[in-house]
């Protein structure tokens, strides 16, 4: 089924993004463009950083979130610019990338599309940088292709092993929502309407199902797990547990922070990833692909 694209408003968002980041330009260096990588016929659409760093600077691929698009990862992407090179991809299905063959049916299915990008694009490893269901995503892939993952950070990990019901979600989210940003509410919702109600609510089930807890202990590579002290859909316990069920895990809260740091709060978000990063980068001077 064809997309119900709103190019209008679309073109709005897109103005309205530019003009958000042009408010707050002295806490970025970074610029950002749009690519396109062909995968299995289907076109995938990535937000990439075009800003120069060297070489040898590491690779940083943000996942979005539950039927949302990269946009929303645009202010975290241009703050990790300045030393990295980042690249925000819109999963096959969601924001402006193609439909893919078949609806996934997991959260393998997802990671398996982020694998057939990474392929296709010439990314042979990179660190993994998750939100909410993106956490699902990244935390399947990093079990299951351990040679692609150079370190992972859980930001806001869905799904609650405690709270895994439509009801106890879907309440989490409307606490949660009451305490984001305004300026995200036209962002998600432009996003919702392009993926369709069909769309939004299989990967509700989706994510519903599907057992993080069960693979996090099968992740070898380092991992930062990020929380917002004010986010209600992962209370501080289930941050806990999720750090405890990683082999090389660690937890830290962000004051004040919600459920999208990396929109609401990407310079608190950044300022606790890039040390991460410096310690990844020196693990993997000293042992090359540890």
């Amino acid at each position: 089924m064809a997309k119900m694209r709103l190019p209008v408003l679309g073109l709005a968002l897109t103005r309205w993004e530019h003009a958000l980041m042009a408010g707050d330009a002295g806490t970025y260096s970074g610029h950002v463009a749009s690519r396109w990588t062909r995968v299995d016929g289907r076109r995938v659409h990535v937000r990439v950083s075009t800003h120069p760093v060297p070489p040898d600077a590491p690779t940083v691929v943000l996942v979005h979130g539950l039927v949302v698009s990269s946009r929303y990862m645009v202010p975290t992407l241009l703050r990790l610019a300045r030393t990295c090179r980042v690249l925000a991809p819109d999963l096959p299905g969601f924001g402006r990338s193609d439909e893919p063959h078949r609806p996934p049916d997991s959260m393998s299915d997802l990671a398996d599309a982020l694998a057939g990008w990474m392929e296709a694009a010439g990314l042979e490893r990179a660190i993994l940088l998750g939100n909410s269901l993106g956490c699902q995503t990244v935390a399947d892939f990093a079990a299951r292709y351990p040679e692609r993952t150079g370190g992972l950070v859980l930001q806001g990990p869905t799904m609650d092993a405690e709270a895994r019901s439509a009801r106890e979600q879907v309440w989490r989210w409307l606490i949660n929502s009451l305490r984001e940003r305004s300026a995200q509410l036209p962002l998600m919702l432009h996003d919702y309407w392009e993926a369709g109600l069909r769309r939004f609510l299989d990967s509700f089930r989706m994510a519903l199902k599907d057992r993080i807890e069960d693979k996090l202990p099968h992740v070898q590579a380092p991992t930062l797990v990020v929380r917002g002290s004010r986010d209600p859909i992962v209370p501080q316990r289930w941050a806990e547990r999720v750090t405890e069920l990683l082999p090389r895990g660690r937890l830290v809260v962000i004051p004040g922070g919600t459920h999208t740091l990396n929109f609401a709060a990407p310079l608190e978000l950044v300022r606790v990833v890039e040390p991460f990063l410096r310690e990844l980068r020196a693990d993997s001077v000293r042992t090359p692909h540890a």
